[in-house]
């Protein structure tokens, strides 16, 4: 069963090219040492109450967008090999020097495949 990284942030919209544009390139690496599939997803359907979990979650400011972030890997060990793989990656060893998103405020979970279809 398939591996997933997923990743859930606020991005400020005023940044939100800088973001792509790092993530783009950090999802093409991935799929170069062998992430199965690599998604960034902006939100735009949530509730705008109390119902609303992950933007109240992460604190979103009116200026910011919910970003959902998904790598899908053929297993755990493969999603082991390829992160330490991509990071050790000259192309993202750098990184940017100011990421165009709070840190501070990224949920992230490893997660083991229930039911694939």
């Amino acid at each position: 069963m398939p591996f997933v990284d997923g990743f859930v942030l606020a991005v400020p919209k005023a940044k939100l090219d800088d973001y792509r544009a790092f993530t783009r390139k950090a999802g093409e690496v991935l799929k170069e040492h062998g992430a199965c599939a690599y998604l960034e997803c902006v939100g735009d359907d949530a509730p705008p109450d109390e119902l609303a979990f992950v933007p109240h979650a992460l604190d979103q400011c009116e200026d910011e967008v919910v970003v959902y972030s998904w790598i899908v890997y053929d297993s755990k060990s493969e999603r082991d090999r390829i992160h330490a793989e991509a990071l050790a990656d000259p192309r993202l060893s750098d990184g940017p020097a100011d990421l165009p998103l709070d840190g501070r405020r990224l949920i992230q979970d490893g997660l083991h495949a229930l039911v694939e279809v």
